[in-house]
């Protein structure tokens, strides 16, 4: 069997990957695969002809982030892990993906991890994305050890210290092939964003461990598909939240929490409204009336995981509501949050 395939799902991303993709090559020791999600601007001809080198998988059409990895990762069944990497991830560190390597082959109960990741353009700070890991509070809003809400965290060594995750990155998350196979992989339905905190839950839930490993190291642009304020990414952060919490929380706090959710969304979409921001507002409605129409395409998964349930209650998502801790106590940082 082989050991890593570090997939890189390209969309119309070939500048991004002539740029980036010779320091992933030069710098993994796993093998290194693209797969292109029917990309329309030449991307396909272009890894044929400047990286001979890269196997391409070619898809029929663009399946999003979720199903397009499915997609590619079903055609690669002899691997013992597969690492999901963005196209604007650029390595700096020879050999960076063998740490994490090493801690999974040691801790076969782990069954991911990400490196640390920095911001590509301000390389002393931690990256939005993924920072050093992530946790979720109690309504489903997503931090990380280095980034809570848009405080972002210079990296001084203060979280390279190997702890549980509740969730992995999606822009460098290394999996086990047989802890992917085994929780279904990620979640089709919702094409894009929140699709790796749902699967790293759902691995949670199972009694599966999620860590970041800080000895690897990886730089992501970010926001090179759809930007902070687009209205169509907070629609699909708000549905896709939604439809996580429906997932994975477990039967004695779905209605209460769903209840609290419900009123935070909707005081969402009054502050963008106060702001004069219409489209984000009608975005935020729209998600709720989508989550409300697909809900019960969930219900037969939701049964699953609460009968895989190895955890009632997974410690990384905590008590406490993230809104609250930041803009009333203005606590601002992950140490902030857990010493408080």
């Amino acid at each position: 069997m082989n050991k890593l395939a570090i997939v890189i799902l390209n969309w119309n991303g070939a500048e991004m990957m002539r740029q980036y993709l010779p320091s992933v090559i030069e710098n993994s020791v796993g093998d290194v695969i693209v797969a292109d999600n029917a990309s329309t601007d030449g991307s396909v001809q272009m890894l044929l002809k400047d990286f001979p080198q890269v196997p391409v998988i070619v898809l029929e059409q663009n399946f999003g982030f979720a199903e397009g990895y499915n997609r590619a990762l079903a055609q690669l069944p002899d691997y013992e892990y597969y690492l999901l990497l963005n196209s604007d991830v650029e390595i700096r560190q020879k050999d960076w993906d063998a740490p994490m390597l090493k801690y999974m082959d040691e801790h076969p109960d782990c069954a991911a991890c990400q490196p640390k990741l920095l911001s590509l353009l301000e390389p002393e700070k931690f990256e939005y994305a993924g920072s050093a890991g992530g946790f979720l509070d109690k309504y489903g809003y997503p931090f990380c050890r280095g980034r809570v809400m848009n405080t972002v965290e210079k990296d001084e060594g203060q979280y390279d210290e190997t702890v549980p995750l509740l969730w992995g990155t999606g822009a460098a998350l290394m999996v086990r092939a047989a802890d992917w196979r085994e929780s279904g992989g990620l979640d089709s339905r919702f094409f894009a964003h929140m699709e790796e905190i749902d699967l790293c839950w759902r691995l949670r839930t199972m009694g599966k461990r999620i860590v970041c490993i800080a000895q690897s190291r990886a730089y992501h642009l970010g926001g090179a598909t759809l930007h902070q304020g687009n209205p169509r990414k907070t629609f699909l952060n708000f549905r896709n939240n939604l439809l996580m919490l429906y997932k994975n929380l477990p039967d004695h706090e779905l209605q209460s929490v769903m209840r609290v959710r419900c009123f935070l969304d909707y005081l969402a979409a009054f502050q963008f409204l106060l702001k004069g921001d219409l489209k984000n507002c009608s975005a935020v409605f729209k998600a709720r009336h989508a989550f409300a129409k697909m809900r019960p395409d969930f219900e037969k998964d939701r049964r699953h995981i609460q009968q895989l349930r190895k955890n009632e209650r997974v410690p990384e998502r905590m008590e406490f509501s993230l809104l609250w801790q930041y803009y009333v106590k203005g606590r601002k940082t992950f140490a902030d949050l857990k010493i408080n």
